[in-house]
């Protein structure tokens, strides 16, 4: 029984299962109770030099084992190799291999490393050689991987012959050694194309891990922290590492961590333009473009030789804060990039931009004259010239544009397009020197071009096409005169009549003109209906002041026929009387009242 009344057992129980889950540490302090019990358990001992290895501490399983050496004998000869190898000890854990009992496989494969390590490419050839040929598992890529390798050591650096030992190149590791070996012959064409395509295998392969976020790259970065790694890494690589460090903590948004490593990587790298990107950086997730500006103005006046990359990050933070003309001073003072055509363009689009047409037209000028002075009739002197011809003449600089044209033409008199250009321009300078061009022109026989005229109407883009008689299978033949076929005539559709049309009355002929218009509109009667309110008695209508209306006497012209105003009706009013409008038929048949109105006080009359 243990300690605190707990079974050995079931502490054996709690090792297994932190094993199985990765808890080495707690694995650790079971098995120190166990050995408390018993200090000289192998087993105990053995699983105890394991989670050491497992959690990185290889100098505290080193003691372990030294400790012990009497009890656990040649049970950890692996374990006592690994470790000193891992602590850059090669010397001793070669020695320590060599005087094992028994060459088992993992022996094997860490005699393969050792000998690696201490640049003894034949004999570690001959060991990966052996591995592969006589081992079966799951192992056997990871072997092959460190066989080419070898292979790529001793052709870069040995200049030994590349032997063909039929390896794939099925991953990126195995393409890239590849790769290692073809630049170690010097064929640097066939090393490129192999580097390429290791690049593409690399770059599926880890599209299809779905475990590459931020948080899977923040644990394996803290595998570099382990004792011994800088025994391991060039300087270079060790660089790169705390690089990616603080890009990790700005993109996890720890920013005084990101700054942190950023100011450590820049005192020890003072010329180095990267930490300063990564500071930048991380100011402008902070919105600090300002800032940002001042910080790169300011490495860049102090590190001359690295101001090219520096000065780019500085026109694109121009640009995202819409101050374009500035972005453009920033380019044209990079020495190394401001006459390159690609930077010609950009500089050009955003003058163009800010219908800044002189700033371009300059931009162009400089650049001749460097290709004029450095490379003259280059493909990229004369694409200039075309494409600054080309840009005066779209915004009717033609005048400045004959040197350009003239240039062009001079290199290439055949050149018809650029001959009209020119003759173009001339037109609005010197017409006799546009009549003198003129005469350079083609004539128009030798100008005639084979063209299908059909195939160029049915083409995309053609925007008239001439129409053809389609012919139709089982077409009639063409009929006699006089048989031919009498065309149908549309018919034409009745106009809609109003709803009280009435074919007895005689439509008003002044019904096509607005109401105003008419000779006998007498304009609204303002505040009639008002001043029968309150009058006579409750419920009597103004029916009978109908009569007493003069528009509505005989000597008012009739207006449009009205429903129910036949002629022959017996009721019929008076010729010549307006008939009354027929009122609408009022819902569900029940009648409308109309609302009390509320007496005023002091007026006249009652309800």
């Amino acid at each position: 029984m243990a300690s605190g009344g707990i079974s050995v057992a079931s502490l054996w129980t709690d090792v297994n299962r932190c094993g199985q889950n990765g808890d080495y540490t707690r694995a650790l302090k079971a098995l120190t109770k166990i050995l408390h019990e018993n200090r000289d358990d192998v087993t105990a001992l053995h699983c105890k030099v394991v989670c050491h290895i497992q959690n990185g501490s290889f100098k505290e399983a080193l003691n372990v084992m030294n400790t012990h050496s009497k009890v656990l004998g040649s049970e950890v000869v692996f374990e006592k190799a690994y470790c000193e190898y891992r602590l850059n000890r090669v010397e001793s854990s070669l020695k320590t291999i060599e005087s094992a009992p028994e060459q088992t496989d993992k022996l094997k494969e860490l005699y393969g490393q050792v000998l690696y390590r201490l640049e003894r490419y034949d004999e570690c050839k001959s060991v990966y050689t052996d591995l592969i040929r006589n081992s079966q598992d799951e192992y056997e890529e990871e072997r092959k991987t460190n066989l080419a390798a070898v292979v790529a050591a001793m052709s870069q650096w040995e200049k030994a012959p590349m032997e063909d030992l039929g390896l794939p190149e099925s991953t990126y590791e195995l393409c890239y050694n590849a790769t290692c070996s073809l630049i170690g012959q010097g064929k640097l064409t066939e090393a490129l194309n192999k580097l390429q395509q290791a690049e593409e295998l690399c770059r599926v392969s880890l599209a299809d891990d779905s475990d590459q976020n931020v948080f899977d790259s923040k644990k394996k970065v803290k595998l570099t922290n382990a004792e011994g790694v800088e025994y391991k890494l060039a300087k270079k690589q060790l660089q790169a590492i705390d690089f990616n460090k603080a890009l990790l903590a700005m993109y996890t948004n720890q920013a005084d961590q990101c700054r942190k490593l950023s100011s450590s990587l820049q005192a020890q790298n003072p010329g180095h333009p990267r930490p300063v990107l990564i500071q930048v950086a991380q100011l402008c997730r902070e919105k600090q473009h300002s800032r940002a500006i001042e910080l790169l103005q300011q490495f860049s006046d102090q590190n001359p030789e690295s101001a090219s990359g520096i000065k780019l990050t500085m026109a694109q933070l121009y640009l995202v804060q819409g101050h374009v003309t500035k972005a453009c001073d920033v380019l044209r003072s990079i020495e190394e990039f401001k006459h390159k055509p690609g930077m010609v363009s950009a500089l050009v689009t955003m003058y163009s931009h800010e219908e800044d047409i002189d700033s371009a037209i300059d931009v162009f000028k400089q650049a001749i004259e460097h290709y004029q002075s450095e490379q003259p009739g280059s493909a990229t002197h004369l694409a200039l010239v075309r494409e600054a011809a080309n840009f005066k003449l779209k915004y009717g600089r033609k005048k400045e544009a004959i040197s350009d044209l003239e240039q062009l033409w001079k290199q290439n008199t055949k050149d018809v397009h650029t001959l009209a250009q020119l003759i173009s321009a001339y037109s609005l300078v010197d017409t006799d020197k546009a009549k003198s061009l003129s005469k350079h022109l083609p004539s128009a026989d030798t100008m005639s071009f084979n063209v299908d005229v059909d195939e160029l109407e049915n083409s995309h883009g053609a925007t008239y096409v001439r129409k053809k008689a389609a012919k139709v299978v089982g077409e009639n033949p063409p009929k006699e005169q006089g048989h031919g076929e009498i065309k149908k005539k549309k018919k034409k559709k009745k106009g809609k009549l109003p709803k009280n049309y009435d074919p007895k009355v005689t439509p008003d002929p002044e019904r096509w003109l607005p109401m105003k218009e008419r000779s006998y509109y007498r304009g609204k009667k303002k505040g009639k209906k008002k001043d029968q309110i309150g009058k006579g008695t409750q419920g009597a209508t103004a029916g009978a002041s109908a009569e007493l209306d003069a528009s509505k006497t005989a000597s008012s012209p009739p207006t449009s026929p009205r429903p129910g105003s036949a002629s022959g009706s017996s009721t019929a009013p008076a010729s010549g009387v307006v008939p009354p409008r027929q009122q609408k038929p009022s819902s569900s048949g029940a009648t409308r009242k109309k609302a009390p109105q509320k007496k005023k006080k002091g007026g006249k009359g009652g309800w």
